[in-house]
């Protein structure tokens, strides 16, 4: 018998917490900017989106499932793309002084 216990669960499974999100009903132009879209309009559009995540009961694991997967656009979690970055940033900055200490 083929051993599964090491596979992935199932697909639902693993996603079911986006039904959850409080953006499922809202559009999607609020989390990610147009081209060409900068300063105080862009600041505008991604506080209303970050409000919505605010009230979500699984911002955290929309959060983690965007640093996980480096999803480079958009409003998700609550973190705009530049603070994902910098989330990360100091991630693997972190990561390389353990590495270089080992």
């Amino acid at each position: 018998m083929t051993d599964v216990s090491r596979l992935p669960g199932p697909v639902m499974e693993l996603w079911e917490w986006q039904y959850q999100g409080a953006c499922r009903d809202v559009e999607d132009t609020l989390f990610f900017h147009p081209e060409g879209e900068r300063g105080s309009s862009r600041r505008r559009r991604a506080e209303k989106a970050k409000a919505i995540c605010a009230t979500c009961p699984v911002m955290m694991e929309c959060r983690e499932q965007s640093l996980k997967v480096r999803e480079p656009y958009g409003v998700w979690g609550g973190l705009s793309e530049d603070e994902r970055h910098a989330i990360l940033a100091e991630r693997d900055r972190q990561a390389a002084e353990v590495t270089r200490i080992a």
